[in-house]
């Protein structure tokens, strides 16, 4: 069985885009996110996750469904997604590591790329990732700070934020700041990896992969044991071709970020990087980064 290579990040990281992109790679299989590893046992992916409410709970199914309807099926529709809903239900009692051992021999000997950046909310998630396949890979994606709480800020009214308890809270005010999110995340990843091998990790800057695919895409594939030629590395540059780089059918939607979804054709550009004690979009206070913020930010190359 092929070990997979898992994407670890905060949410508005590139995930969504990196994920396409190597799993577009001729040997490898770029899944949607399963958020397996959130629960202990499939079952619970339908029972739900404490905090979720059952529309966010249905909505972690998705991807599951758009694997299985796909991997089995050969294509996403209704009745495959029934179909993968019938698989899961002959699965429920089995932990989710069994269940993504399954799916990763059935794409046997493609490489399965996944990211649920649910994962890296809580470390011991990641250890379950690690648990089921001790030799799986490990990208550690960073975006800066400043673009990624902007963003973060933008979906669903900082849902994420809140969702982490990152909340600044003086005397007389209590503020969402998504900066703090991004701290916790990236030292959950950061302690979680401190168990890997170093040779089954990388970090990778997602500006330094959008302002130049191909030289760090091929870099990847190097350091997973894939191909780098031309012709593999022309393949990773069209996210859009992957069959979950679209709505699914109308019981499975999503499975991946939505904007994403809406335009999934990559468009190589430079971001703008800011300098760590630029103003920050979120706040009206002119408060900067946190200094734990910017030492991390200057650990992962910005400076």
């Amino acid at each position: 069985m092929t070990a997979p290579l898992f994407l670890l990040a905060p949410p508005r990281s590139y995930t969504s885009l990196v994920n396409a992109m190597l799993g577009q790679h001729p040997q490898a299989f770029g899944l949607p996110e399963l958020c397996l590893f959130n629960v202990e046992r499939l079952v619970d992916l339908w029972v739900g996750v404490e905090g979720e409410n059952a529309e966010r709970g249905a909505m972690a199914r998705h991807g599951l469904m758009r694997a299985v309807a796909e991997i089995y099926g050969g294509e996403q529709t209704t009745t495959t997604v029934n179909m993968a809903r019938a698989w899961a239900s002959a699965r429920e009692d089995w932990d989710t590591g069994r269940v993504f051992q399954e799916i990763v021999k059935a794409i046997d000997p493609l490489v399965a790329v996944e990211k649920s950046p649910s994962y890296a909310v809580a470390v011991p998630r990641m250890r379950g990732l690690l648990k089921a396949f001790p030799d799986a890979r490990f990208v550690h994606l960073i975006r800066h700070p400043i673009p990624q709480g902007k963003s973060v800020m933008a979906i669903n009214e900082g849902a994420f934020t809140m969702k982490m308890n990152a909340f600044e809270i003086d005397e007389d005010y209590a503020i969402l700041e998504p900066q703090i999110a991004w701290h916790d995340v990236n030292l959950n990843i950061l302690e979680f990896l401190e168990e890997v091998a170093p040779e089954q990790q990388i970090r990778m800057r997602g500006e330094d992969i959008m302002a130049d695919p191909r030289t760090h895409l091929g870099a990847i594939a190097r350091w997973a044991g894939l191909r780098d030629d031309d012709e593999a590395i022309e393949e990773m540059m069209h996210p859009e071709r992957s069959p979950f780089a679209c709505f699914g059918p109308v019981t499975a939607l999503f499975g991946n970020d939505p904007n994403f979804l809406s335009g999934p054709t990559f468009r190589p550009h430079k971001p703008k990087i800011p300098a760590l004690d630029a103003e920050l979009p979120w706040r009206k206070d002119g408060k900067r980064l946190y200094p734990q913020v910017v030492e991390l930010a200057r650990e992962f190359g910005y400076a």
